[in-house]
């Protein structure tokens, strides 16, 4: 059975930069990003990033699936998915929940794998701490722990410990909620 998509549903957002730039690129809406030149200074993405073969990038990254073809100089989150294919070169931190790196791709750094659960359709979701969240959200950490023990955001309490699933959250927020 061939899947064809719903004429309804919005057309997919394709960025492709192949230039130098430098600042902070963050996207709230899911878009595919390639960058395959230079970018300097922090990049914030939802949807898919491809750092190309050729692409130099000095930055901080936060997306959900990254696919490093390239060189890399920063830490790297990938909420969903990071994988590094040849010849990748990642200096810097990585934080994930899946991590692939094939044959010929280098990593020099710290990896932490994320804690993540299985959502209904099998995919990773990931887990955040009251601190990422209220880095996420930019509030203060002890706005989180407010809200989380006014049942105001959603929230897992294990112990004396809170978490927070990305996924709830972004939904949270997309209600607008927030006040």
């Amino acid at each position: 059975m061939i899947n064809k998509r719903d004429k309804r549903s919005e057309p997919e957002k394709i960025l492709d930069v192949d230039a130098s730039m430098q600042g902070s690129l963050i996207f709230k809406d899911p878009v595919n990003l390639r960058i395959n030149g230079r970018f300097d200074g922090t990049l914030s993405t939802k949807g898919s990033l491809m750092i190309g073969e050729h692409a130099v990038v000095n930055a901080d990254i936060v997306g959900d699936i990254i696919i490093i073809a390239g060189k890399v100089n920063g830490h790297v989150r990938a909420i969903k998915e990071l994988k590094m294919v040849s010849p990748a070169r990642v200096m810097g931190d990585i934080k994930t929940p899946l991590l692939s790196v094939a044959e010929g791709a280098v990593f020099e750094g710290n990896c932490k794998m994320l804690a993540g659960v299985r959502s209904e359709d099998g995919s990773m979701q990931s887990i955040m701490s009251p601190e990422e969240l209220a880095k996420y959200l930019e509030i203060d950490t002890a706005m989180v722990f407010e809200w989380a023990s006014l049942g105001k955001l959603p929230a897992i309490r294990e112990g004396n410990s809170w978490k927070f699933e990305r996924n709830r959250i972004e939904e949270w927020v997309a209600t607008e909620k927030i006040k």
